[in-house]
């Protein structure tokens, strides 16, 4: 669903879609030859150039991969979902099938349900339950979670395990779809471990944690508080005029606002639709604006940027206990009153 600022955006997104750049989506092509060739040039090469600059330069073309991806599951660079995800079926950032990402982030994009720890799968919320469920040490971590450092360091391994968990549960409820995603993913992922040892030099060890581990933190500091919690629902999704290096790195997903309102819009024409309609976007978003990812480095480097427990639940659970509260109250008040009222 698509919701544009007025009936003048509409027509000139209309516009732009008539376009050639649009129709034929050159510069999406383009990207997934760069990012494909610039990645297994790389591998052939890593001895040449050095094990520890190969491996940077990998990490980052496989962020920009999980950039494709997204950029892929949202009808780019074809109308034809199954050739889309030939092109994103390669697990180049090791972790995710491409197929389960898509239906997660899909549900994602119910924008009524962003932010829920219940409904959204991308939140970095806790639902009330989970709270009470969990410990004192998966607290602390729960809450460094929402720091910036923190986010970096211990938000992939929060996703690899939510992602694990996800995939056991549903395929022991016999869902075989999700059983076949993962299945073509692990074999594909054997595949390129085994070429990348034999040919490339590249262990099993290095490509995972070296790779695929970096790609995900760096993927990371793009999702840091992409999304608030709020009961107004186009002020949760936030507007990040980040530097040219991130938007490229990010495919412009950081005008993230824009893309929330248009998912359509593909990733070379974001920054045009937002600075078009600038004012427009930063009053429908609440002023929901960040300068750059380095202002969320400066800000909550160590400091949360936001509670581990969702405030809504929060403010549900503490609803709740003051409802039973009261029953109980007023269950001692009837009580002693029948109490008091009986012979002696």
């Amino acid at each position: 669903m698509s919701l544009y600022i007025d009936d003048a955006q509409r027509h000139r997104i209309q516009q732009l879609r008539a376009s050639w750049r649009w129709r034929s989506e050159w510069p999406t092509w383009l990207l997934i030859v760069a990012v494909y060739g610039g990645w297994f040039t790389t591998a052939l090469n890593a001895r040449t150039i050095g094990m520890p600059l190969a491996i940077s330069i990998l990490a980052v073309l496989s962020c920009l991969y999980l950039s494709l991806q997204h950029e892929l599951l949202h009808g780019h660079p074809t109308r034809f979902p199954l050739l889309n995800a030939l092109f994103g079926v390669a697990p180049l950032a090791v972790w995710f099938p491409y197929a389960v990402y898509r239906e997660s982030h899909l549900r994602h994009h119910n924008d009524a349900h962003l932010t829920d720890p219940d409904l959204d799968p991308e939140s970095y919320f806790v639902s009330a339950e989970r709270w009470r469920g969990a410990g004192p040490a998966l607290r602390f971590l729960l809450v460094i979670r929402n720091t910036f450092f923190g986010r970096i360091v211990l938000g992939p391994w929060f996703s690899i395990a939510k992602a694990i968990v996800s995939a056991l549960t549903r395929i022991a409820r016999g869902n075989g779809r999700i059983a076949g995603a993962w299945a073509l993913h692990l074999a594909l992922l054997g595949l390129l471990a085994t070429w990348l040892a034999h040919r490339c030099g590249i262990s099993p060890a290095l490509f995972v944690f070296g790779v695929g581990y970096p790609a995900l933190a760096l993927s990371a500091v793009r999702s840091f508080q992409e999304h608030r919690a709020a009961d107004n629902i186009p002020e949760r999704t936030v507007i990040n005029e980040a530097s040219w290096a991130w938007r490229l790195l990010f495919l412009n997903n950081n005008f993230h606002a824009v893309h929330h309102d248009l998912p359509s819009v593909p990733w070379f024409a974001l920054a045009r639709v937002y600075h078009g309609h600038r004012d427009e976007y930063l009053r429908r978003n609440g002023g929901f604006l960040v300068r750059g990812y380095s202002e969320w480095l400066v800000r909550h480097g160590v400091q949360p940027v936001a509670p581990a427990l969702h405030p809504l639940h929060a403010r549900a659970a503490s609803q709740i206990a003051q409802a039973q509260s009261g029953a109980k109250g007023s269950a001692g008040s009837a009580t002693l009153g029948s109490d008091t009222a009986q012979p002696v």
